[in-house]
């Protein structure tokens, strides 16, 4: 498959006070192939945004490389730019203009686009859904809406490659799931899709590929389910406590591979489905008081939780 983007070792350095650094993205590495959906997948604060505005031309690096269609980020910035399109986490449109004035405006930025006005608004605003919107003002729309016209607003010009951050930020789930749908169209028609989201759910049923992304670094590339395969012998139960509980507990009971308590949820990775009612029965024994007891196969959350030794929740989500 033809790679269109190359990111090697890439790293994004900020001082943040005198003598202090943050170290954002930490030696990057990965491609992104011809006509896929490349999620890039983690808790707020991962280093995802930080990435990909670095492929998008829109701050450089610290040191490292990046390559979109051949061409260098910090050298060919503008040739770049006329190849890709970006749905940032937040927009802002003249308030005074209809959607259809919106994407005029937008579509005189670019001298290849197909026309100035007309047919190509319309088409855009057909594959967004929002065709019955073409004279409403952008602050009349509801959430999703919104969302949708962003990406409306970034095909404009015919871009090969879409990239999208964090698209489903804020939706309500339906709002999400239409999204999703939208994102799988645009996908089917040929454009490449990059998307950083901290939805498990939304990487799983989306990418083709997923980066998982933690503290700056990514700790593992490859597809969502030969991620959740390599744990597919595994089940997990889960349960929260009143109190602090001593994981040593559960050392004599065979077939529990990993155990993650941190008050006031518990995790156990085990290998056994039997193993079940000993946990519950050493739990009763020990009189700890447990509730939420929920059981369930892997899952991208669980590669994670495997990855980093937390549960995702605590690395940093925000939703």
């Amino acid at each position: 498959m033809d790679k269109v983007i190359e990111v090697q070792k890439l790293r994004k350095t900020y001082r943040i006070s005198k003598g202090k650094e943050l170290e954002a993205v930490k030696d990057v590495s990965f491609d992104v192939y011809k006509g896929e959906v490349f999620g890039i997948l983690g808790p707020n604060g991962a280093g995802k945004t930080t990435a990909l505005e670095i492929i998008e031309c829109i701050r450089p690096q610290t040191s490292g490389s990046v390559a979109v269609f051949g061409f260098d980020n910090l050298k060919s910035a503008n040739d770049i730019k006329g190849l890709i399109g970006v749905q940032l986490q937040s927009s802002q449109y003249l308030h005074h203009l209809s959607l259809g004035e919106l994407l005029d405006l937008f579509a005189s930025f670019y001298s290849s686009r197909k026309d100035k006005e007309g047919q190509g608004r319309t088409d855009l605003l057909e594959l967004v859904g929002l065709s019955d919107k073409i004279n409403e003002e952008f602050a009349n729309l509801s959430g999703g809406q919104k969302q949708r016209f962003t990406i409306a607003t970034s095909l404009v010009h015919e871009p090969q490659i879409l990239f999208l951050d964090e698209p489903t930020t804020g939706l309500d789930p339906k709002a999400r799931r239409d999204m999703w749908q939208l994102v799988k169209k645009i996908n089917a028609d040929g454009i490449t899709i990059v998307i950083t989201t901290h939805y498990m759910e939304e990487a799983e049923f989306l990418c083709n590929r997923v980066a998982i992304m933690d503290q700056g670094q990514i700790l593992e590339i490859d597809e969502p389910k030969k991620l959740i395969d390599r744990l597919s012998d595994t089940t997990q139960i889960s349960f929260f406590t009143d109190s602090q509980i001593d994981q040593n507990i559960f050392k004599d009971i065979t077939k529990i591979k990993k155990v993650h308590a941190s008050y006031p949820k518990v995790i156990l990775e085990i290998t056994s489905l039997d193993k079940i009612s000993a946990v519950v029965n050493l739990l009763r024994q020990n009189q700890i008081n447990f509730y939420g007891f929920t059981v369930k196969t892997a899952t991208l959350e669980d590669v994670y939780l495997d990855l980093t030794g937390r549960a995702y929740e605590e690395g940093g989500l925000d939703e």
